[in-house]
């Protein structure tokens, strides 16, 4: 591929396209006022929370009820600045690379979509509900022992935790990880609905089934050990409203002392591009950055999944 189609705003839009396309757990959360933040001067953001009503018997003698609508809002720091620069040599751009964006574009922008969503799963501290059991059993509808945490009936104690706390119904999900993910697609239960995805990304990471009012997702960046009990290491997925989590961007701005270099927003998402070339060693030297920050906003509306056992 010749050097002068590698401009910074090339790389930029094909990277957030693949960043938008990639990300998991950022899809899901609250991000709705980032544009409203974008030109903001500071590290620190004031998010709105959804207002909250109530819906009253309207008596015609007495009138209407009028509520407060005012929003409380929460804080959050941009205090995640996540990168990825690579060198590449003038000899493997002129005869070893052949499509810079598979080569190394993609997995660029693969390490920096795992790393948005592990620092929004590290949330899951904030949440004291939880369902599921460590390392005990319990019967199933046919006697057979099972783990608790080992089928997708976990959902159901996560939804009930959920409808306690007057958690609204749409915008729902669950989150789990690789091991919960091998032991509840050959449960029965994964078959009885359709899902639903928004992007590539979201789409791979369908379990393939609604489950219990929740759309069900995995990734990889839920680790094990996450959890240990004993002689039992357990994942930890998370059952949410899009409202118990916030994910804030915001656009870098060019460097001064930089002229190749170029910014990329979409839906929220903001990536910035600098290339350099160094003539000493001969090769482009490209960074690709972006700054965010992640915020529980109800640990209300969220319930740990406590996961298959790994021991």
């Amino acid at each position: 591929m010749p050097n002068t189609f590698l401009t910074p705003t090339v790389i930029a839009r094909a990277a957030l396209a693949t960043l938008y396309e990639t990300t998991v757990m950022a899809m899901l959360v609250h991000r709705d006022y980032e544009e409203e933040f974008a030109s903001r001067i500071g590290d620190t953001v004031n998010v709105r929370k959804p207002a909250v009503f109530t819906a009253n018997e309207y008596v015609r003698a007495n009138g209407i009820q009028i509520q407060n609508a005012q929003e409380t809002s929460i804080p959050v720091t941009l205090n995640h600045f996540a990168d990825v620069s690579f060198a590449v040599t003038t000899e493997e751009l002129t005869l070893k690379i052949e499509d810079f964006g598979v080569q190394l574009l993609n997995p660029a922008m693969e390490a920096i979509a795992q790393k948005i969503d592990r620092d929004i799963l590290a949330l899951r501290d904030d949440v004291l509900q939880e369902v599921g059991v460590v390392g005990q059993h319990a019967a199933n509808p046919a006697g057979a022992n099972v783990f608790a945490y080992g089928n997708p009936r976990t959902a159901i104690d996560a939804r009930r935790v959920l409808n306690q706390r007057n958690v609204p119904a749409a915008d729902r999900y669950l989150v789990v990880g690789p091991e919960i993910e091998a032991k509840w697609l050959g449960d029965e239960l994964f078959h009885r609905a359709d899902a639903r995805g928004d992007t590539d990304g979201l789409r791979e990471a369908s379990l393939g089934r609604r489950v219990f009012g929740f759309d069900p997702y995995q990734t990889q960046n839920i680790k094990v050990p996450a959890q240990t009990s004993g002689n039992s290491t357990t994942e930890v997925g998370v059952a949410f409203h899009r409202t118990a989590f916030a994910l804030v961007t915001r656009p870098l701005v060019l460097p001064q002392g930089a002229a190749n270099a170029a910014v990329a927003s979409y839906k929220g998402f903001g990536l910035r591009v600098v290339m350099d070339y160094d003539i000493d060693k001969k090769q482009d030297v490209v960074s690709i950055d972006c700054l965010y920050g992640t915020k529980t906003l109800d640990p209300q509306r969220a319930v740990l999944v406590k996961g298959a056992d790994v021991a």
